[in-house]
């Protein structure tokens, strides 16, 4: 498939930087000092979802504020000591894009963006996280603020998520969606094509734009069997 645009707009976690594991660890141990597992913590909707909204669920009210600065630390820790790595084909498709033709879009904090995306060595112009907006993914004001900061029209931005909430923000905000099958099956997202990594997507900057080749799709059907 051949898409034309202006930008893309990424998101983080399991769309740039894998980090799985390094979640799993910093929750594991944030949920014992409450007397939780991840089991526990897993009663509520996570992915895609900032901290703060997670943990309200899970805590009282008057518990939330310290408990999310407590996980925050955990996170970066894990992050700065390495508990993370690119996703495959992140670097090399990051490196055929200008600096002011993309963003990273993260319902994580700033902080822990930038530990995580440092730590595999990438450092984008535009940022936007969960301490730049009001409403949260899938509410568009994520990736409206993102296409209002590099000066290009929403209509003209190709979002790139793993998470339903996320394709839903691109979707409310008028962009055309990639997503990635690294966190949900390819029938739990509802995107414009679908592939398995970054590996399936490069860009070529031309005079008017970005001309974007996503290929090796796989199946977008409702049907798990893709029957």
């Amino acid at each position: 498939m051949l898409l034309s645009a202006d930008a893309l707009l990424f998101d983080s976690d399991e769309t740039l930087v894998s980090s799985m594991r390094s979640v799993v660890r910093a929750w594991t141990g944030w949920a014992a000092s409450y007397g939780m597992t991840l089991q526990d913590v897993a009663r509520v909707e996570v992915h895609g979802r900032p901290a703060a909204a997670i943990v309200a669920e899970l805590l009282p009210a008057e518990q939330v504020a310290r408990a999310v600065a407590r996980l925050e630390d955990a996170e970066v820790a894990d992050a700065l000591a390495g508990g993370v790595e690119p996703v495959p084909g992140a670097p090399g498709l990051l490196a055929q894009l200008p600096p002011d033709r993309w963003a990273v879009v993260t319902s994580g904090t700033r902080r822990v963006a930038e530990a995580r995306l440092g730590g595999v060595g990438i450092r984008p112009r535009h940022l936007v996280t969960v301490d730049d907006i009001t409403h949260h993914k899938p509410h568009p004001e994520p990736f409206l603020l993102a296409a209002e900061r590099l000066g290009v029209d929403p209509a003209r931005c190709v979002v790139v998520e793993d998470a339903p909430a996320g394709l839903a923000s691109g979707r409310a905000a008028g962009m055309t969606t990639i997503a990635l099958t690294r966190t949900h099956p390819a029938h739990e997202l509802d995107a414009d094509v679908t592939v398995d990594d970054l590996t399936s997507v490069s860009v070529r900057v031309t005079a008017t734009g970005l001309e974007i080749t996503v290929g090796r799709p796989v199946s977008t059907a409702a049907d798990p069997t893709g029957a």
